[in-house]
């Protein structure tokens, strides 16, 4: 190996462990934080919880469903946080897609009961 590929390779390694380490890393911690900070100001409450646990939806494609957080503090054993019409929960969908291929097993989906008893009243 020559010089200028060394040099190449060195280059190439140290924006891999910029982008795949510290840029990774960074965004997955801010947004983490956000949804357990963000989502305890702001947003909507559709179900009664002992907290100010909120829904946030500009949250939700990048926390993967997580920001429909008021649901999962009303129902904290329930796989899917999400249960309104256009919300946005891929996590749940990859739990149902493990669930289907034998790789996840007695995953607790919120059943309608469950769901009426924790709303808020109208």
């Amino acid at each position: 190996m020559n010089a200028e590929n060394r040099s190449d390779a060195t280059v190439g390694g140290l924006a891999a462990l910029v982008w795949a380490g510290l840029v990774r890393m960074a965004v997955l911690h801010h947004e983490t934080w956000s949804v357990n900070s963000v989502c305890h100001m702001f947003g909507c409450r559709p179900f009664i919880t002992k907290d100010r646990s909120t829904n946030f939806a500009p949250l939700a494609i990048l926390s993967m469903g997580e920001s429909w957080h008021n649901l999962h503090h009303a129902v904290p054993s329930s796989a899917r946080h999400c249960v309104g019409r256009g919300q946005i929960d891929s996590s749940a969908a990859l739990i149902r897609l493990f669930g289907r291929a034998g790789l996840a097993s007695k995953v607790r989906w919120p059943t309608p009961d469950r769901l009426a008893a924790s709303a808020m009243p109208r």
